[in-house]
């Protein structure tokens, strides 16, 4: 990187405010009562007690968004972050300020301007949950290894995409000197393509802490990762054989935080890529793209973004169009997850229509 760029985090209070101060002692209603008037509710003994405040007002919130549609699902989860973010802890020295509290490295690392200041419990909840993903690594099986994705970093959860490139690249015979991974997230695709023998990735992202939390390992990738802060293509002027893109599965609803975009979709962003990919491929090369049906089944979305651009775009053609459903959720998901019998994720791999050359 030319530049150092700072992380995103969430937002620290670091002024003066009026909250309800809550405990074990208190009735979760009052305070449940109080966020609903607009109040701030401050957790000042146990890190449990706000276990428990959570949970009460997740209950609470339940019986006002009862339908479990996929809509349904994404209203009350909206409703219930506006809500829990009003939940606050006191951070000193580093630490949460409260008993029994975990140990968050993030905290060092984030905020080390900042002695005293209040975060959402709800964020201090995702701040431990990705420290232990750091610090513990997750394993990725179509690499064999275990990735240690930054904080706030998007890393995937589910496979049956990746396995669809990995059997892809197994077979693929173009050139293998160069590829764009654009929004490189934890780098899975780009670890994939240097499995398979691609002597230069370049990985994009928006989102600074994924390349912050990347540049990290680069090094030991003896100089085959260049790693550019920006979006789709970063403004790098090279072109490549090979572009992959893993975008967002859904339409986006409202406005979207660094590690949303990862999951959600504007309206803008498949015409944009389309239009910076065929000025960065190479003649003969290919766009490899791993979508999903999920927005159709779940009757969020009934255009497919990738058909649209192939019926309308003028650019691309298909050469190649594989499906594998996906597995099972798991009998611990709480959520309603039934779409996921009919759900199917897919590659797609285009090139430049016959008529066509890149300018």
């Amino acid at each position: 990187m030319s530049k150092k760029i700072q992380p995103t985090r969430p937002e620290p209070i670091t002024s003066n405010i009026d909250v309800f101060p809550y405990n074990r002692r208190t009735e979760p209603q009052e305070a449940i009562d109080a966020l609903i008037e607009g109040y701030h509710v401050l957790i000042d003994d146990f890190y449990s007690s706000g276990l428990e405040l959570l949970n009460e007002l997740k209950q609470f919130i339940k019986k006002e968004y009862s339908d479990q549609s996929f809509l349904g699902q994404r209203e009350f989860r909206s409703a219930f972050r506006d809500l829990s973010h009003r939940i606050l802890l006191k951070v000193s020295n580093h630490k949460i300020a409260v008993k029994k509290a975990p140990e968050i490295g993030w905290l060092e690392i984030l905020y080390p301007e900042f002695d005293k200041y209040l975060l959402p419990f709800s964020q201090v909840q995702g701040l431990n949950s990705s420290w232990q993903w750091y610090k513990k690594g997750i394993f990725i099986p179509v690499l064999k290894q275990k990735i240690h994705p930054w904080f706030g970093t998007y890393f995937p959860t589910r496979f049956e995409h990746l396995e669809l490139l990995d059997s892809w690249l197994r077979r693929y015979k173009g050139e293998k000197k160069s590829a764009f991974d654009i929004g490189i997230g934890s780098g899975v695709l780009s670890f994939q393509l240097i499995k398979n023998g691609f002597q230069k990735i370049y990985g994009t992202d928006t989102n600074a802490n994924a390349i912050i939390g990347l540049n990290e390992y680069s090094n030991k990738q003896q100089g085959k990762l260049e790693l550019l802060h920006g979006d789709l293509f970063a403004g790098c002027n090279e072109k490549s054989e090979l572009i992959v893109f893993n975008p967002p599965w859904l339409p986006a609803s409202q406005n979207l935080d660094e590690i949303d975009k990862a999951i959600y979709y504007t309206p803008e962003l498949f015409s944009s890529f389309f239009t910076e990919a065929e000025k960065h491929l190479q003649k003969n090369g290919r766009v490899v793209l791993l979508f999903s049906n999920l927005a159709q089944i779940a009757k969020v979305d009934d255009s497919h973004p990738i058909e649209n651009e192939l019926v309308n775009g003028g650019r691309f053609e298909k050469e190649l169009f594989i499906q594998k459903k996906v597995r099972l959720a798991s009998k611990k998901t709480k959520r309603n997850q039934t779409w996921r019998t009919e759900e199917k994720v897919e590659l797609w791999v285009l090139k430049l229509r016959s008529d066509k050359s890149p300018s």
